[in-house]
């Protein structure tokens, strides 16, 4: 059994696979909306309880068997690049990152928990080099983190984050796709080659700015606009087109955004252009979304589904249609270990 718990800003996500043969099925999974504070913007004891108690109602609603749990850390929270070292042994790799990481993240080396993955290795290449990704977090936001599983009661097994999960979910095996991930205050762009998450980038342009748009271009309140939102998306036939109206320069925003990581990922980092984008999150199931990127973007633009690589039961799998976007970050995690 492995278990991803993914604590957003305003749900959380827990998703139980077990090994099936050589795969993967779908054995629990449950989602449930919270009022309580994120532990990335708390200290609180008392705040960290109230997600605490949804994580622990959640656990049991869902009927979830196992305590150990995989979690992510929100993208804006830690820093994610690609570095070049000479071809060197994954020992001698281990040894460079420990020295040369405090010139490449922006925090006191003490105060981060630093990991690395190693992405290629270019043996024929003049001179020979590998690409390895580096990734740092602070460690009080850990901290907090694990202060939030312990307090409900289950044990904390691995952390890593968001966009390596939402990859290892969404990611096709062998091509180049960009990944975008709609959360309520951020949107996440990953770009993914063969699997693996090669760039990244995350953006305080998401959900609750497309309500936002939606709210002072009809004068509602943010309830309705989030209704509206959802219901109408960026289809022109609803509503005389007035919630595209509005959501369309946030969209442009965004859109923007996706083509400057591309552009940056071919020049800096020499890589092939996307021909596909997968869209996760709440923003993804938003009627017409994926259409309007695709015109945006010029490529084939698709809501991205989680449960692509697991084997779900079909009665599940209508239950879960719905809200499919929503589970891609639990779902990675608890494929780490498959």
């Amino acid at each position: 059994m492995s278990v991803g718990l993914d604590i957003g800003s305003k749900t959380i996500k827990m998703v139980e696979l077990s090994r099936d043969g050589k795969g993967m099925s779908l054995r629990a999974s449950g989602i449930v909306g919270h009022k309580g504070k994120p532990p990335d913007t708390t200290k609180e004891d008392k705040e960290l309880a109230i997600v605490a108690e949804a994580v622990k109602k959640l656990h049991k609603d869902a009927k979830i068997n196992s305590k150990e749990v995989a979690i992510a850390l929100p993208e804006p929270l830690v820093f994610t690049r690609t570095i070049k070292f000479p071809l060197l042994t994954d020992s001698e790799i281990a040894s460079a990152v420990k020295w040369e990481a405090e010139q490449y993240i922006p925090m006191p080396i003490n105060e981060a928990i630093v990991q690395h993955q190693v992405l290629e290795r270019h043996e024929d290449a003049t001179p020979a080099q590998v690409v390895v990704l580096l990734v740092a977090a602070p460690k009080a936001i850990v901290g907090r983190y694990a202060r939030v599983v312990e307090m409900a009661g289950l044990n904390l097994e691995f952390v890593e984050t968001e966009l390596l999960a939402l990859v290892r979910s969404l990611a096709p095996a062998d091509q180049t796709v960009l990944i975008v991930d709609f959360g309520a205050k951020s949107t996440d762009i990953a770009i993914a080659k063969n699997g693996l998450l090669g760039f990244s980038r995350s953006i305080p342009t998401a959900g609750e700015a497309f309500t936002r748009a939606v709210s002072q271009s009809l004068g509602v309140e943010e309830i309705q606009a989030e209704e509206y939102k959802r219901t109408y998306g960026l289809s022109q036939g609803q509503l005389e087109g007035k919630i595209k109206q509005a959501l369309d320069p946030v969209f442009r925003l965004v859109s923007d955004e996706m083509k400057k990581a591309v552009h940056f990922y071919q020049s800096e980092e020499k890589g092939e252009n996307p021909r596909t984008a997968i869209l996760s999150g709440g923003t993804a199931g938003m009627p017409e979304a994926a259409s309007t990127l695709t015109k945006l973007l010029g490529i084939e633009v698709v809501v991205g589904n989680p449960f692509s690589k697991i084997t779900v039961d079909p009665q599940a799998v209508q239950a879960l249609s719905g809200y499919a976007p929503l589970y891609s970050v639990a779902c990675g995690l608890a494929m780490r270990e498959m």
